[in-house]
């Protein structure tokens, strides 16, 4: 393996990568396009549920309530006096539930009953029904607290609850999203580099120039790694500083622990790229292949929006190989804890791991001669 080889192939790598401005907008433009969606418009957050809230009651007790609920960030409540006001609004899909303050409410609370609310919500959207139960009850346990302390009814088996929520306290989904973004963001990236190389050169006929020379497949290799790896990093470099200083996620950990995760990341990003790139010798199928195999399985099974104890067993088996599942593990360690060696250490090395299989494959499945 000759130095000068390498410096030849990776000098006409850059060339490349200017000449064709395909790469300059994959590895700058794509990750800020890509970290402005899910920062916007992909949240985990519910807020202003449209609800309709009736007043079949009265009485202080139910105004106050009501106004617990009116006065709720999470909820945009219509109020009326009969539930049949809102039955057409929820079967439309106009609100997602309904919050009944029954009648009597107030003189059945005074004689120390306890009065129970009707919640109705809409079951088309599971996740938006159980927020609104959870909300709702939420509100209702916070007022009927502070009932008892105004009226001095505070029986002794009531249990005062502190909660606290550590690494995200102000449960902003998207300090969750945006760092795990950015694990999508490299396996995109990562792939689509390398995925397109190869093959671009089959389809241009510049293959054969480079079958013709001296070069061995290792220099070769590596002549297509080096830049696409530069690039790679530079685009880390841009998200990462994005998602930190414009959109104010939090950064407990280390650039150190940052830049190895990431970095054999886009190792095992590129050398995946680079093992489609070989074997589809067509750019168009190389790109399918890689949203394919790379894309769809990082959004979908690595644990980035789905929760993976939730999946089926076969399914969580799978999400075993996925590479970005154990990167996502590192980066949300790094931005919500701290650098947890406990965590980094062995998602690290099965991602290098799984880097030297992919250029392992990759070396062995690359030609160099024509046939």
């Amino acid at each position: 393996m000759k130095f000068s080889h390498i410096k030849a192939l990776v000098e006409k790598e850059f060339y490349q990568i200017i000449r064709d401005p395909s790469s300059i907008l994959i590895a700058f433009v794509l990750p800020v396009m890509l970290i402005i969606l899910f920062a916007y418009a992909i949240s985990l957050d519910i807020s202003k549920m449209k609800i309709g809230l009736v007043l079949e009651d009265d009485s202080n007790y139910a105004r106050t309530l009501a106004g617990a609920y009116i006065s709720n960030s999470y909820f945009d409540a219509q109020v009326a006096r009969d539930r049949r006001a809102f039955e057409s609004a929820l079967v439309g899909g106009h609100i997602r539930g309904i919050i009944i303050i029954p009648q009597d409410f107030g003189k059945t609370l005074e004689q120390g009953q306890l009065k129970s609310l009707e919640v109705i919500t809409d079951g088309s959207e599971p996740n938006t029904a159980n927020f609104i139960q959870n909300y709702a009850l939420a509100v209702w346990n916070n007022w009927s607290s502070q009932q008892s302390v105004l009226s001095g009814r505070q029986s002794a088996g009531n249990l005062s609850v502190e909660s606290r929520i550590w690494y995200n306290p102000e449960l902003e989904s998207r300090h969750f999203l945006l760092p795990a973004a950015l694990a999508l963001i490299m396996t995109l990236i990562g792939s689509l580099l390398t995925g397109l190389v190869v093959s671009r050169e089959w389809e241009r006929g510049t293959m054969e120039a480079l079958l013709s020379t001296a070069i061995t497949r290792g220099e070769f290799l590596l002549g297509k790694l080096i830049p696409y790896f530069f690039l790679g990093v530079l685009s880390i470099i841009l998200s990462s500083c994005i998602i930190i200083w414009f959109f104010q996620t939090p950064f407990r950990g280390s650039v150190l622990a940052l830049g190895i995760s990431g970095g054999v990341f886009l190792f095992t990003a590129l050398g995946m790229g680079l093992l489609i790139s070989t074997l589809a010798k067509n750019q168009f199928v190389a790109c399918q292949v890689t949203f394919i195999t790379a894309f769809m399985p990082t959004l979908l099974l690595s644990g980035f929006i789905f929760e993976i104890n939730s999946m089926p067993l076969v399914l969580q088996m799978i999400t075993h190989i996925i590479p970005a599942k154990y990167l996502i593990a590192c980066l949300q360690s790094i931005f919500m804890v701290g650098d947890v060696m406990a965590i980094l250490i062995p998602n690290i090395c099965y991602m290098a791991i799984v880097a030297a299989i992919f250029l392992t494959l990759t070396l062995a499945k690359t030609r160099t001669r024509l046939e």
